[in-house]
Parts: C-alpha cells; structure tokens; sequence
C-alpha cells in the first residue's frame, strides 16, 4: 500500500432515509357505491449499512466523500398502493474497522469478517394508509400516519489492521526488512529513522501452504506515549495481533533495556497489549561475529523466546517462522 493512499481514520456524515407517509384516499369508481378508504402505506427510508469488503486495504475512498445520504421512502398512494423503499446505502471498509460516536468515544460497530454487515442508521419507518384505521364506527376514516423522519449523525471510521503477527522496535530495527525478506510486501527500506510512516501488511508463506499475515507498524521510541517520534497513533493496529513479535538489533548496548523500553511503551499506551503473546528477534546478525553474540546473550531478556534473525543472509528465518506458527497453534 502506498504510503500516501493509506488512511486509517475518517470522519463522515451520515443520514437514513425519512419514511413515506401514508395515504389519505377513497376509492372512487363507477358504479362503486362507498368504495371506502384504499389509501396505501408509505416505504421505509434507506438504511446506513456499514459492510466489511477484504478488497479494501484502506479508508482513502472515504476522505474525499464526506456525507452519505440514504434514500427517502416514497408515500403511499391509492388504491391500497403502497410507497417505494428508499434505496439502502452501503458503505464498504477494510476489515477491522471500528465505527464510533465522536461525542463520546462508544463503539457503535466494528465489522471484522468478510461481507458482515452492521445498520448503522436505520431508515424511517414508513407511516400507515387510512386503511389501516376504518372501523365498524368510523367507515371513512380520515387519519393516517406520516413516516417516520431520518436519522442524521457525524461517525468516526477507524481502522484497526487485522494480522496474526505485530512487528514493534524502534526506528531502524529492521522491522521492514523483514517484512519484505518473508513476503511479498514492499515497504520503503533506507538507513534513516521513520522510514516507515504508515503500516503494511505482508501474507507470510509457511509449509505446506499454509501462510499468516504479519503487519509491520512505523517505529516508536522512548516518549513515543508523550508524543514524541510518531506518538503512538499507529500502535492501534496491534491491537488485534495475536503475537507481538518485537525486534531488536544485535548491534544494541543492551538488549534487555531495549526492549522492556518498548514494553513500558505499550504499557502507557494500553497495558492490555501485555497480554498478548511476545517473541523476540535480534535482528542484523550479520553485523556480529560469534563471540559477540554470546557477550550479548547476557542481556537478553530470559522471560521471553528469542532467536537470532538476519535479513540479509536469511539466518534465522526458518526458525523464527516455526517459532511465530507454534505461538500461533499451540
């Protein structure tokens, strides 16, 4: 995905259909004595239906179409003919998206599997003829109902990346070149900090064909909760990783400092996370000879599993696939 295309956060204005009134007829023919109230009912409004589409990476169709409009219900007429149904307005978003209330943050929807769809704004009901209302003591009723009016609210779309396997370290890590060395993704890779500014996603191919999906996220550092580097906008896209798999390059002063950093950083941002499953890869093995690796192994983290990666030479990568498939079926 390109990294001017992806837009994870929309704020749209929507609005259901107003319900058809109904109608206030008589039937009138010739030769038809006191033909009585035939007046037909009116069509319910469209609905605002929120629908999951895989095809969807990102909410970029959403930025410049910021008001959705369902279709009105038509009247009733006579003759017991009842009004059209407004027409139903679908608006199709990435797996994983949440819609919210901007007044008070709730959680009004979230769709997360393919072609599920969630109503929104429901369309107005449409109002009854005055058929509906002739009695045994009211032959001619005059009476019926208008339909009910529309629905109108501002929601905010937010999505959150589905994947199996969350990449998390700080900028230069390593963590895009991964990506790209075990699937087909293509993140921009360059020696600079924040290369990456957006998140991919990549399907990870296993044995027997079997595959996961991995999401790189843009790296955070120290303060990164107060705001610092890129905050920790993008860190919601873990949010439904099964694994978080961090990464550390060998070439650090300390591993294990490095890495409860980025854990206290997750914590300050939602200390749920810590729940999640952790692996640790130390990435860029090639910079480092044997003998260093065993100096460093007595700053690696014993509370977590861990395996030395390079990207370059492919050392490791087997082993941290059949690492993250375990996790993944225990």
């Amino acid at each position: 995905m390109a990294s001017s295309n992806f837009i994870d956060y929309v704020k749209i204005s929507c609005r259901s259909g107003a319900g058809g009134a109904g109608s206030r007829h008589f039937r009138r023919e010739k030769f038809v004595d006191k033909g009585g109230p035939d007046g037909g009912d009116g069509g319910r409004g469209g609905h605002v239906i929120l629908k999951a589409n895989s095809q969807h990476w990102t909410l970029l169709h959403l930025k410049y179409k910021r008001h959705i409009r369902a279709e009105n219900g038509e009247a009733g007429s006579g003759a017991r003919c009842n009004g059209k149904q407004g027409e139903d307005v679908i608006i199709e978003v990435p797996l994983g998206t949440i819609a919210k209330n901007p007044e008070t943050g709730e959680i009004l929807a979230e769709v997360t599997e393919d072609g599920q769809e969630v109503i929104l704004l429901k369309g107005g009901r449409g109002g009854l003829g005055n058929h509906h209302f002739k009695t045994a003591t009211n032959q001619t009723p005059e009476h019926f109902q208008p339909g009910d009016p529309s629905l109108e609210e501002w929601i905010i779309l937010e999505l959150k990346l589905l994947a199996d396997v969350g990449l998390v370290g700080f900028p230069n890590a390593g963590k895009s070149t991964l990506l790209s060395t075990v699937s087909a993704a293509r993140p921009e890779i360059a020696d600079y900090p924040f290369t990456t500014l957006v998140p991919n996603l990549g399907v990870v191919a296993y044995r027997n064909f079997k595959s996961f999906v991995m999401a790189d996220i843009p790296g955070i550092i120290e303060g990164a909760s107060q705001g610092k580097g890129l905050g920790l906008r993008f860190l919601r896209h873990i949010e439904r990783n099964s694994i978080l798999l961090f990464l550390v390059p060998a070439t650090s002063d300390n591993i294990g400092d490095e890495y409860r950093t980025l854990l206290r950083e997750l914590e300050l941002y939602d200390s749920s996370l810590l729940e999640k499953d952790r692996l640790l890869a130390i990435s860029k093995g090639d910079l480092i000879d044997e003998e260093t690796k065993k100096d460093i192994l007595k700053t690696v983290p014993t509370d977590i599993p861990y395996v030395y990666i390079s990207s370059v030479t492919r050392e490791g990568i087997s082993e941290l696939k059949d690492l993250i498939w375990k996790t993944l079926n225990p």
